[in-house]
């Protein structure tokens, strides 16, 4: 189990003797973020609890709802929704070359994006596969072939669901490849034999090169089997290159529904430059609505960060869910425009493109 608890830090005061009250219909002024915790070592072996069920936002769905799913068969788009494939955006280019103090991402598809910081190459929920259990074939290629990678630093996973943790994909990196995992989940890399993982709990984190790699709940769940259900823990994390002048700070969310742990991460984390948040397999609501945010809610979530930019995933790459293919994509920029924010913030990426964060 980890050694820390997850309460936030105390800001300091109180209203004891000598503390200063405000006047009288004063507004207090903003609570601080509270101080990080020192990093956890690379690499270490730790014990956690058998099951994270209490870290659950929402009970998962019983008997019932699974009954109403195959009676209602919303598992997947009707032939209107499908004839958007030939649209889906993919645009495969040559990854940039990467610029001391800027940031570059490129979108191969899906929660997998090439993210280039502080002078390292992380991979993000890497799905390389032209498959996975208990879907279709991809509807779009991979937007960045394997073979035109540079060599990789690291990667973070975000869960265990297969869209997000894909063997035959990992099995391509070299077992010394540093890896930041959920709380639970370093077991499953080490009897595959990758020799430096290093599994966090919520609101910990480890530094490599220069980078800080943070580990921040989301609003999902774990299972990779029949006996496994909540084994591991989920999250998304917060990637800050620590030793540029104007350090930047990315937050992956992998795969989340919408509530309040958004507002608690921008707390914690002010500033961050670009929100890379998900916007499909989000239909029929009252099955997904828990864990899969929407494109309005992935709005709001950036607005609750405090995010600069957004830049919209989890959608245009497997059929998971029953809302039409090109609809996550039209719906998010709607509410982008409703909300009044700047349209240039917004990286609609096609799968295969990148933008650059200039230092």
């Amino acid at each position: 189990m980890s050694d820390r608890t997850d309460a936030p830090a105390s800001t300091g005061g109180g209203a004891g003797a000598g503390a200063v009250r405000p006047a009288a219909g004063a507004r207090r002024p903003a609570p601080s973020p509270p101080l990080p915790a020192a990093p956890r070592p690379l690499g270490e072996h730790r014990r956690w609890p058998r099951s994270f069920a209490d870290r659950l936002t929402t009970p998962l769905p019983g008997v019932r709802a699974f009954a109403r799913l195959a009676r209602e068969g919303a598992f997947r788009p009707g032939p209107d929704g499908l004839r958007g494939i030939p649209d889906l955006p993919y645009e495969p280019a040559p990854l940039p070359a990467a610029v001391p103090g800027s940031v570059c991402v490129t979108w191969a598809g899906h929660a997998s994006w090439v993210l280039q910081t502080g002078g390292l190459t992380v991979l993000t929920d890497p799905v390389w596969s032209r498959r996975i259990l208990g879907t279709p074939s991809r509807m779009t290629p991979v937007g960045v072939r394997w073979e035109d990678l540079p060599p990789v630093d690291a990667v973070v996973i975000s869960h265990n669901h297969y869209d997000h943790l894909d063997a035959p994909t990992l099995k391509r990196l070299p077992r010394d490849t540093a890896l930041f995992v959920p709380a639970g989940l370093a077991g499953w890399f080490r009897r595959r034999g990758f020799t430096r993982v290093t599994e966090l709990d919520w609101w910990e984190s480890a530094e490599l090169g220069g980078v800080r790699f943070e580990f921040v709940p989301a609003h999902h769940w774990s299972k990779r089997s029949l006996i496994d259900t909540c084994r591991s823990l989920w999250g998304g994390w917060i990637l800050t290159d620590t030793l540029s002048p104007a350090p930047k700070k990315l937050y992956f969310a992998g795969d989340t529904g919408y509530g309040r742990w958004f507002a608690e991460i921008g707390r914690r984390h002010p500033g961050i430059d670009l929100a890379l948040l998900p916007i499909g397999a989000y239909a029929p609501r009252w099955w997904l609505g828990d864990v899969h945010a929407d494109p309005e809610e992935a709005v709001q979530a950036c607005l609750d960060l405090g995010a600069r930019r957004m830049a919209p995933m989890h959608w245009a790459t497997f059929v998971l869910s029953a809302e039409p293919v090109m609809e996550p994509l039209h719906r998010a920029r709607a509410a982008w425009a409703r909300a009044g924010l700047p349209r240039d913030h917004l990286w609609d990426l096609a799968i295969g493109a990148s933008r650059t964060l200039e230092g």
